[in-house]
C-alpha cells in the first residue's frame, strides 16, 4: 500500500481505539444501569457492538503490521497507489485506483483487473480473467 493508504488505516485504528472505544465503554455502563442484565436490550447490543468493535481493531492492527509500503510515484509501470484508466474491447472506459483497502472506485491488487494490469505500462493490452468471463483491457492513463 502508499504511504497515504498506511496513514489512513494507522488514523481510523487510533479513531477506533480512542474515541469509538470509549463511547462503547460509555454504553454499556449506561446500560448496566438499567437493571436486570439478561434481559437488558441495550446493555446486549452495546456489549455485540464491543465484539465487532474488537474485532475491526485487531483486523487493523494485522494489516499495519503486515502491510509493505511502496512508493510507485513518477513510475511508468503500474504500481499499487496508482490510478488507472483502462478501455475495453467495446471502447468503454474505466477509472481505477489500485488499492488494497477497497472502496468505491478501487480495485484490488489481487482483484482479476489489478492482477492483469499490475506490472504493466500505458498502451498494454491485457486479458482480464473475470469470473464472468474474460475481457480485453487497454490501459490509456496511468496517474498518481
Amino acid at each position: 500500500m502508499t504511504r497515504a493508504q498506511y496513514d489512513k488505516l494507522a488514523a481510523d485504528l487510533a479513531e477506533l481505539e480512542g474515541p469509538k472505544r470509549a463511547e462503547i465503554v460509555e454504553a454499556i455502563a449506561v446500560a448496566r444501569g438499567y437493571g436486570d442484565l439478561s434481559e437488558n436490550f441495550e446493555y446486549h447490543s452495546a456489549k455485540n457492538e464491543q465484539g465487532l468493535l474488537e474485532r475491526r481493531i485487531t483486523i487493523l492492527r494485522a494489516r499495519l503490521e503486515n502491510a509493505s509500503v511502496v512508493d510507485g510515484t513518477g513510475s511508468e509501470v503500474v504500481h499499487v497507489g496508482h490510478t488507472i484508466v483502462v478501455e475495453n474491447e467495446a471502447g468503454d472506459r474505466i477509472e481505477v485506483e489500485l488499492s488494497p483497502l477497497g472502496g468505491a472506485g478501487t480495485a484490488s491488487p489481487t482483484s482479476p483487473l489489478g492482477a492483469a494490469v499490475l506490472g504493466k505500462r500505458v498502451g498494454d493490452t491485457v486479458e482480464v480473467a473475470a469470473p464472468r468471463g474474460a475481457w480485453k483491457a487497454t490501459i490509456v492513463d496511468l496517474h498518481d
